[in-house]
């Protein structure tokens, strides 16, 4: 696991900047702590930051030259499947220098080319350097795991890890993405390839890019199979798929387990980390497994669930018991290292865990993904009786106005129900396209409209040219398995792994995902939608599979998603910066981009008796003026 970044110079101009890479590698410093180095040659230079993983001797340090010092290589992630894949390099008499696969991925290109990227399993962001053709091959992982954003104008290419390395060049122009902005504010995040600068864009997932001279070629070589007619005829029995996928996952969790260095699993009591602990301990003595509690909270404790997984399984366990004040400490520790706006509040959660659990270990699996395959979240059920138009669901559209009229929050039992039982009625009238993208917003469209001032830097035809590439595999009357393929693609990639990757590596933390190996989610989308829901049970399959290996109450325990307590935040602690500093009147005014007025009706209802759900986007617009402020103006 490391960090990485770059340059490609198209010309005598651009070979100007090769001094700000070292700047730039500096710049993610956390990504890497154990080693850096540089590398340049004419119209090239590579930067790499190292955490040791596999092989921690200087063996292993990059950017890596093969022994006849044409080609040079930079790689971000792991390569699980490194060990099966040397022996073919082997018989060919390729001479190792090193027990890292970083030398084996060097090594196949060398002998295969592109078509390398086909055998790997694992995560990545690589990038190799052909001294003799003068290209550059830059590839991202197939399900984007890993990051890489690049800036591309007419006298060079840049590339990296984190925003904050490119920033580090001093030609790039921060130039607010008003489209992505616009998204940002329905969503929390902003979709891939877009990012909150205009001409700064991420590198989509299954993608390479091949430079060479002034060219570049940008090419998918990994698509999702996905064949909703092969999934409705799925050969398998019930019983045959739940054997399979408890096969795969074996498979998967044990190529992950291979490191140098401590390793562990994150153990939420779930039945997603649960299945990775219990199959990891299958492979390896003493796992170590981490678990986060909350002390002032005590409804949304749930670790004596991950408890009773940690004692069947006799891990080496550790439970973390966190104050609200505790919680609030990562406040400017998050914020501070975000290099665009992301307001996923549980990023404080991902955060501190992280945190705790490096110090005892440097790479962690997780349970991430699961619930994007196999159908585990609540709004698949919404989907799935909007899509099905029962009596009960034409009772509660026509009911749309009470639910418009009641108080909603999810601090209550009926508060929540209400608030879910109004997104249902608002989304259920809706076209697939539109409810998926209504449901993956905390606001609408137009209520983000009202938000900015004007909407003269908007363009609307890019802005539904990147609406319609999130939605595109949505069709009417289409599978429900369309939807989850939508949400591995949008959700999944730009919030759910965006916030493990940027708060892991904040904390020198490689996480692993099991549930993400390519032949799982090959495999998830192979299956009928109704292996995995139906009007009684989510994620069917992955629960039947796995329930010979879990506590039985597991499976009892009712789902408790916890809230970061933001509202009391902002009632108190926080009170005083959105008042008088980041959400004050003569700064939203002085900045151009919200309309004051509606920013002070979000105050007003925010520290009214009722506010409501208003706190999510209190916490948008906190996350976007914070960054904005140290970002944008330096402070």
């Amino acid at each position: 696991m490391c960090g990485i970044s770059g340059i490609y110079a198209f010309d005598e101009q651009g070979k100007h900047w090769h001094s700000s890479l070292q700047q730039a590698t500096d710049a993610i410093q956390s990504r890497g702590p154990d080693a850096q180095a540089c590398f340049f040659d004419q119209h090239v230079g590579l930067g790499h930051r190292r955490l040791s993983i596999l092989d921690t001797s200087p063996a292993g340090n990059q950017p890596m030259t093969d022994p006849s010092g044409r080609y040079t290589l930079i790689f971000n992630g792991e390569i699980y499947n490194y060990r099966e894949l040397k022996p073919q390099l082997d018989a060919l008499g390729v001479p190792f220098r090193s027990t890292t696969d970083t030398e084996v991925i060097l090594q196949l290109y060398i002998h295969k080319g592109v078509a390398f990227l086909d055998e790997l399993n694992g995560f990545f962001t690589i990038a190799i350097y052909d001294k003799v053709e003068g290209s550059l091959l830059i590839a991202r992982d197939r399900m984007g795991i890993k990051p890489l954003v690049f800036h591309q104008d007419e006298h060079s290419l840049v590339f990296a890890s984190e925003l904050k390395a490119l920033l580090a060049f001093p030609f790039i122009k921060r130039e607010l993405d008003y489209e992505a902005l616009y998204q940002y504010l329905q969503f929390n995040y902003i979709s891939a390839p877009a990012t909150i600068f205009r001409g700064i864009h991420k590198l989509m997932p299954g993608h390479y890019m091949m430079l060479k001279g002034k060219e570049v070629e940008m090419k998918q070589y990994y698509q999702v199979p996905y064949d909703e007619s092969a999934a409705r005829q799925q050969s398998m029995t019930y019983e045959q798929q739940q054997a399979h996928l408890l096969e795969l996952l074996d498979d998967s969790v044990q190529k992950r387990l291979v490191s140098d260095v401590p390793l562990g699993a994150f153990l939420s009591g779930g039945i997603d980390s649960s299945t990775i602990v219990a199959l990891a301990s299958r492979h390896t003595q003493q796992l170590n497994t981490f678990s986060i509690g909350f002390r002032d909270q005590a409804y949304f404790d749930e670790t004596h669930y991950a408890e009773m997984v940690a004692k069947q399984y006799k891990t080496n366990h550790t439970s973390f018991s966190l104050t609200n004040d505790e919680l609030y400490g990562t406040f400017h520790e998050v914020l501070d290292y975000l290099d665009e706006p992301f307001a996923d509040s549980s990023a404080l959660l991902v955060h501190i865990l992280s945190k705790r659990t490096r110090e005892h270990v440097t790479v962690a699996l997780s349970g991430d993904g699961a619930d994007e395959l196999f159908a585990g979240y609540h709004k698949y059920y919404g989907e799935l009786r909007a899509r099905q138009q029962g009596i009960k669901a034409g009772a509660v559209k026509l009911m749309a106005p009470v639910w418009q009229a009641l108080p909603k929050s999810r601090n209550s039992k009926i508060g929540n129900k209400v608030r879910q039982l109004h997104r249902f009625a608002e989304g259920a009238s809706l076209s697939e396209k539109e409810r998926y993208w209504r449901w993956c917003a905390f606001i609408g469209e137009e209520e983000a409209a009202e938000m900015l001032v004007g909407m003269d830097g908007l363009d609307q035809k890019r802005y539904q040219a990147r609406k319609a590439e999130v939605l595109r595999h949505l069709h009417p009357g289409g599978s429900m398995n369309e939807f989850l393929y939508t949400d591995v693609h949008n959700v999944l990639t730009n919030d759910m792994l965006t916030k493990v990757d940027l708060m892991s590596m904040a904390n020198s933390l490689e996480v692993r995902v099991p549930f993400l190996d390519h032949r799982i989610v090959e495999f998830a989308f192979n299956l009928p939608i109704s292996s995995k829901i139906n009007g009684q049970m989510k994620k069917r399959v992955l629960q039947d599979a796995v329930r010979p290996l879990l506590p039985t109450d597991l499976y009892n325990r009712p789902k408790r998603g916890f809230e970061v307590p933001l509202l009391q935040w902002f009632q108190t602690e926080l009170k005083s910066v959105i008042t008088d500093d980041l959400l004050a009147d003569e700064r939203i005014a002085d900045q151009g981009i919200f309309d004051p007025a509606y920013v002070r009706g979000l105050k007003e209802k925010l520290f009214s008796r009722d506010p409501g759900e208003v706190h999510a986007q209190v916490w948008g617009l906190i996350v976007f003026q914070h960054w904005w402020k140290r970002v944008m103006e330096g402070n």
